[in-house]
Parts: C-alpha cells; sequence; structure tokens
C-alpha cells in the first residue's frame, strides 16, 4: 500500500513522570507548537513540502494520562487509534519513555521495522533508581519485546560498563560521536522510526534540556541525516526538550525545524 494514503498527525504527549533527573519536557508540546503557528516560520521545509498547504498533515491534540503508574496504556491505545486511521504520527514527549507504549502500538502494524535513535545516552539501563520505565530505560524494554528488527543509536557519548553490556546483548549498533562523521551513509532495509533525544544534539544549538551532554551533532548534521534516510519513515518522535532550561527560545526553534524536516521526509516517503 503505498504512502501517498496515509496522513501525517502531531501528537503532544505532554508526560515527564519518568524524567531521571528534572522535569519539563511535559511544557515541550505546547511550546513547540506555538513556535510552529506563531508566524515566525513559514510552512515549507527544505525538501518543498509546504505543511501549512498539505491536506495530509494534520494535528492530532494530546493524549491525556492521568497518573504515572497508567502512562503506557493510554499512549499505546490512542497511537493504535491513529494508526488504525491510516494516521502515521509524529510524537513530541515528554520524556523519552513515551517510546517504549509508540513502539509496542507501532510494531502491531509494521512486521519490519528500524528503530533510528539519536541521543546523547543509549537509554538501555535494565532500571534506573528502582524505576524500569525511567527515561534512561525505554530501550531496553524496547528490546526486551523485541519491538524492531533492528536498533541504531547515534550521536552516543556517555557509555558505561552495564549500557556496553547492554548494547551487546541486544545486538544493537551504536555510532559513537568520537566515530563522527561516518564514513558512508546509513543504509536501511526495513522502514523506519525516528527517535529523537534533543540532547543528541550539542547544547551549543540545544541548551533546552535536562542533562546537557557537550560534544554533540550539530543541527545540520542531524537535519542532513534525517534527509538521506533512505526507507520511509513510518513514524517519529521528538522527546526530552525542556522548555524550564532553554535560552531565548533556541531549542524551541530547533524542534519545530525539526518537526518541519521530519514531517516533510514522512510526508515524500
Amino acid at each position: 500500500m503505498s504512502m501517498k494514503q496515509y496522513r501525517v498527525g502531531l501528537l503532544g504527549i505532554p508526560f515527564d513522570d519518568n524524567s531521571s533527573f528534572e522535569k519539563g519536557p511535559a511544557k515541550a508540546p505546547a511550546i513547540i507548537r506555538e513556535v510552529l503557528n506563531s508566524g515566525s516560520l513559514n510552512g515549507s521545509t527544505e525538501l518543498g513540502v509546504n505543511l501549512k498547504e498539505h491536506q495530509a498533515w494534520l494535528d492530532c491534540g494530546d493524549v491525556k494520562i492521568a497518573k504515572k503508574q497508567s502512562f503506557l496504556q493510554p499512549i499505546e491505545q490512542r497511537c493504535d487509534q491513529l494508526l488504525n486511521d491510516n494516521i502515521r504520527l509524529l510524537s513530541l514527549g515528554g520524556d523519552h519513555s513515551i517510546s517504549y507504549p509508540l513502539l509496542k502500538s507501532y510494531r502491531k502494524h509494521f512486521p519490519k521495522l528500524t528503530i533510528v535513535h539519536i541521543d546523547a545516552h543509549t537509554d538501555l539501563y535494565d532500571s534506573f533508581k528502582g524505576n524500569k520505565y525511567s527515561n534512561a530505560c525505554p530501550f531496553a524494554r524496547i528490546m526486551e519485546d523485541e519491538l524492531c528488527d533492528e536498533l541504531i543509536q547515534i550521536g552516543i557519548r556517555t557509555l558505561t560498563l552495564h549500557q556496553r553490556e547492554q548494547v551487546d546483548k541486544f545486538r544493537v549498533e551504536v555510532i559513537e560521536m568520537k566515530d563522527w562523521p561516518m564514513a558512508k551513509s546509513l543504509v536501511f532495509n526495513h522502514p523506519v522510526y525516528l527517535s529523537l533525544d534533543i540532547d543528541g544534539i550539542d547544547p551549543a544549538f540545544a541548551p533546552g534540556v535536562s542533562h546537557r551532554e557537550p560534544g554533540g551533532l550539530s543541527s545540520r548534521d542531524v537535519i542532513n541525516f534525517i534527509h538521506q534516510i533512505n526507507m520511509p519513515i513510518v513514524g517519529a518522535d521528538i522527546v526530552e526538550f525542556n522548555p524550564n532550561k532553554d535560552i531565548d527560545n533556541m531549542t524551541s526553534q530547533l524542534a519545530a525545524k525539526l518537526v518541519k524536516e521530519i514531517a516533510g521526509k514522512m510526508l515524500l516517503s
């Protein structure tokens, strides 16, 4: 079935109860939407898609989560509803724990799936501060549940011994920042789900994060990488933007730019 028959929807998930360090990412969806709708940006993407004129681009509102203990079900159910309605999702977190229920839903709809994860951290802890659903753990849960055929992590620069053991256990392909830029472009064999933690980008470009880790990707690195993905991007999330830590709206502007470029790529797939 052609991707042209699908719409692409923006879904807010204002949830940060699994943040391991500082709260704030729950405020991100509203702030990113504010920038997208402010008039400071036009609707055109670098690949030539005008989101403000594209009938297949829509806003699906926010997922309402009543309490921390039951965050998995409302996210997975809402994702199921939208995917069943032929809407592919670009989700705005929130902390990174939201990726696990999103991918639980995506795996039901995509028997073949590659996850591309951009981040300073692998988020592969088995448990962090006693919480197996911490924002430091989603990819351990994702790999345990076999929610993808392959996981490729880019921008990593904080590997611990435990994380290296988890990388080996789950056969994750890790492209560390010390090995960037890559000698050649990645080639994917399955549809791609892109999980983009804003702290994968260097804090010089994105200061509005809870865990500033210098030595990261540039804005241009990430945008060029997105443009070069050779398979359809069937879903994406942008997580861990913390408006409490932003400086002069630098990170909210970058997050809005990334929404545009990812959405444009999804609509062209």
